[in-house]
């Protein structure tokens, strides 16, 4: 099944403790449309600068990654540079240059527009309504966010979650957007407006599944001895769990079973991961599924244990 991706495509200056690397690939669409092009088709909507390297063009047209609705416009690339903590967890911007992106607009493709999974990378609210009314048949609608719209456009944000199925934020950006200290309490008011799934992301500690029937699911993250570059890990996290959705059968009301919902959050941990390791989407681009299925198959082991425990002297 073909998915659909709205957000960034950008040019990034990324500096840690160790490194410093410019001109990098990035941008939540293009590790995005990285991730998720492993498991199958992407239809990405985005727009760069006549100074995007056709090299990166290139990449993605050797995958299965369709480029129709990437506009090319005089001008430069949306361009990020930021600084990472010694910890990696945390981050300093220290220059947003919006380029062309400033006056950017999704159109969606004719061609586009029969993709039953649609994931709206962080964005404005408000770019993310204009894909959502021209996707009025999607079968699965996934969110992705961030504390400046929490901040500044935070009614049209609202209307944005009432009208998809699944979210994806940060624990920080939970409490934030919901007042609420108790992870449980915010997810419970989320439900309110109709989402059918939040995934509350806990960076190098995991991912919660929580589901309006009452689903709950805790997945662990894939140990990493180097962290080189984490910049795009929880798009790539959205590109593997949207891109295993694409591997398997909904049922006929359009659902996806719930193991497969838990199945595609580990999906999203383990390519987080491997985003991770590299600058820029480098830890993507060699991938492969049996890449995929070694650390799959690490995490149930690491993850698993014996569930037939009974106290001493119990009946």
């Amino acid at each position: 099944m073909p998915i659909l991706v709205v957000g960034s495509v950008a040019l990034d200056t990324v500096e840690t403790p160790f490194n410093r690397m410019d001109g990098v690939l990035g941008g939540a669409a293009s590790y995005f449309t990285t991730a998720a092009s492993i498991y199958d088709q992407v239809n990405l909507v985005g727009i760069v600068g006549s100074d995007f390297p056709r090299e990166h063009l290139d990449f993605w047209r050797n995958r299965s990654v369709n480029l129709d609705g990437l506009q090319i416009q005089e001008g430069q690339t949306f361009h990020w540079h930021g600084r990472y903590h010694m910890d990696m967890n945390t981050r300093d911007t220290l220059d947003t240059q919006l380029g062309v992106f400033g006056d950017f607009h999704p159109v969606v493709p004719e061609s586009y527009t029969q993709s039953p999974l649609v994931f709206l990378a962080n964005i404005q609210p408000e770019l993310q309504l204009e894909v959502l009314q021209q996707m009025p048949h999607a079968q699965l609608t996934v969110l992705d966010t961030m504390e400046l719209w929490i901040n500044t456009a935070r009614d049209q944000l609202t209307e944005v979650i009432k009208q998809v199925d699944v979210l994806l934020m940060s624990e920080e950006e939970v409490r934030q957007y919901t007042n609420q200290s108790s992870i449980l309490a915010a997810v419970r008011h989320f439900f309110t407006l109709g989402l059918k799934y939040v995934v509350v992301k806990l960076g190098s500690y995991g991912a919660l599944l929580f589901g309006a029937d009452g689903t709950y699911f805790s997945a662990p993250s894939y140990p990493l001895e180097e962290v080189a570059d984490p910049t795009g890990a929880g798009d790539s996290f959205a590109g593997g769990f949207l891109g295993y959705l694409s591997t398997v059968q909904a049922d006929a009301s359009g659902s996806f079973a719930i193991d497969d919902i838990k199945r595609a959050v580990v999906h999203g941990n383990i390519i987080g991961s491997f985003a991770c390791a590299d600058f820029g989407i480098g830890g993507l681009t060699g991938l492969t599924m049996d890449d995929i299925v070694k650390r799959y198959g690490e995490l149930v082991r690491y993850s698993h244990f014996d569930p037939n425990w009974t106290p001493q002297g119990a009946h």
